[in-house]
């Protein structure tokens, strides 16, 4: 289907709706942009699920080529970002399934943001460490709701579409991990959730 005849509401903004008509008609350049728009979220998505940089780097180009060759599918029922999150979260669990190594924990490796004041940043980097090593305990499933819910601000129905699960469970596995959560961060920080 065209992106013409899509809704706009399927898309984030005005360009990307552009960008999928002319990937449709085959615009190698499109597809690069709209690549490099989904990139860094589906980066950020991806190794919250894997944990695995070459793990990540495979299963976001796997997810990446699928939009290629089946963009046609995308029907504009639901976001497009809704339709290449759901997609990356089956090829990312298919890849979890099939890999045999160690899960490495470059959660706990990524560097924090820089905020204002030495006191802040020290402060903003040990809560961020924290938050990381704690959303590493957490099952795939349940660290993906959270991180859908909280670092790409989605809903529960559009998580639900994602993972292919009713919206019920969804609900149930955000309430799993926030009780996980406020367990391994027992103390005073557990009131952030």
């Amino acid at each position: 289907m065209a992106a013409s005849s899509q809704r706009l509401g399927a898309f984030h903004t005005e360009r990307e709706a552009y960008l999928v008509s002319r990937v449709l008609h085959r615009d190698s350049r499109a597809f690069h942009e709209l690549y490099r728009s989904y990139r860094p979220r589906l980066t950020r998505f991806l190794t919250n699920l894997v944990s695995r940089p070459p793990l990540v780097e495979e299963v976001l180009n796997d997810t990446m080529m699928v939009v290629w060759n089946r963009l046609e599918a995308f029907k504009g029922n639901s976001k497009l970002s809704t339709w290449v999150f759901a997609i990356a979260y089956r090829k990312g669990m298919k890849a979890l399934q099939r890999s045999d190594d160690p899960v490495e924990d470059n959660l706990l490796t990524a560097s924090a943001s820089h905020e204002p004041g030495p006191e802040e940043r020290a402060n903003h980097q040990w809560t961020h460490q924290a938050l990381k090593r704690a959303l590493a305990q957490l099952s795939p499933n349940h660290r993906i709701v959270v991180d859908l819910t909280y670092f790409h601000e989605m809903g529960y129905r559009e998580i639900a579409e994602i993972m292919e699960c009713p919206v019920d469970t969804v609900k149930t596995r955000m309430f799993h991990a926030k009780k996980q959560l406020k367990q391994i961060l027992a103390g005073e920080k557990s009131d952030w959730l």
